[in-house]
């Protein structure tokens, strides 16, 4: 009976193991279109992915597009002080893949990608609620 109590108590453990601060659907910043989108972070492996759920105009309204569904972020690797660094950026407005890197703080997720030595600030997404 003991070992079943403590199999149980592990299980409830493992089951309620906290989620990374990063996890959850992020607001991006508009691109050169005025467009934006939510993107949801996953864990993905060892790394963290995250897919552009929906997008939205520059008035705020939903509309489709085809990049709903597709990867933005991939292999995002969880470093200390909110560093989220050795991943890829797509940027669906440039269709340009970028090396990026990602900083958490709070509610805020700044986002940037390079490309031979030019970066690109992706601006800062906000979580949404």
């Amino acid at each position: 009976m003991k070992a079943f109590a403590f199999a149980a108590g592990l299980a409830l453990l493992a089951g309620t193991a906290a989620a990374d601060p990063v996890e959850g659907v992020w607001q991006t910043r508009k691109d050169d279109n005025g467009n934006f989108g939510h993107v949801e972070i996953r864990p993905c492996g060892p790394a963290y992915c995250g897919t552009l759920v929906c997008a939205f105009d520059g008035a705020g309204e939903e509309i489709e597009s085809p990049n709903v569904g597709k990867r933005i972020v991939w292999d995002m690797v969880a470093y200390p002080d909110g560093l989220y660094d050795d991943g890829k950026i797509w940027s669906p407005d440039r269709d340009k893949t970028y090396g990026g890197d990602m900083m958490l703080a709070g509610d805020s997720l700044k986002v940037r990608g390079c490309m031979l030595g030019i970066c690109r600030d992706g601006g800062t997404w906000v979580r949404v609620k």
